[in-house]
């Protein structure tokens, strides 16, 4: 009884650390009008998903009690989609003129239930090739990941010096 009491205990204490925690919702509106995306379905739903697991991770820098809900309305990934040959993978050719990365979304930061932050933003990088990127050169969205932290961690959750 004793164990099973412990148990209880250290599970309701888990419990209540997740409700405190930050929540991310990101929906995705109309993704099948959104520009340049793979064209295979699985493809784009794998862009999707990183994507959205990504803004997820970002979440975890925000207070406890805060949460973030973003409407992805627009996208448009970095470079240009060349369709594939004899079933390969599509290719994205990236030239550095006018493909940088963009995407449209509207955001809102909730705290104590009220919303702190909001708005209605168009991201963008046109030097997307030419900035420094701490993601891995292998992340096939390390330009789009990039130009969301530096969203992020300026209207967001600004990181404090030091």
């Amino acid at each position: 009884m004793k164990q099973f009491l412990k148990m209880f205990v250290v599970g309701s204490l888990l419990l209540a650390s997740a409700a405190a925690s930050a929540a991310v919702t990101v929906n995705f509106v109309k993704p099948e009008n959104y520009p340049d995306m793979p064209f295979s379905p699985v493809d784009r739903d794998r862009v999707l998903k990183d994507i959205g697991d990504y803004f997820n991770k970002l979440g975890k820098n925000l207070p406890a009690g805060t949460d973030l809900r973003i409407d992805v309305l627009d996208l448009d990934l970095a470079g240009r989609i060349e369709p594939a040959r004899r079933g390969s993978n599509d290719i994205r050719i990236m030239r550095g003129g006018a493909d940088w990365p963009r995407m449209k979304l509207h955001f809102a930061v909730e705290s104590g239930g009220k919303v702190v932050n909001s708005g209605e933003v168009q991201l963008q990088d046109m030097n997307y090739q030419f900035d420094s990127n701490r993601l891995s050169a292998s992340d096939p969205l390390r330009y789009e990941k990039k130009m969301i932290d530096d969203w992020f961690y300026k209207a967001v959750a600004p990181r404090k010096p030091g």
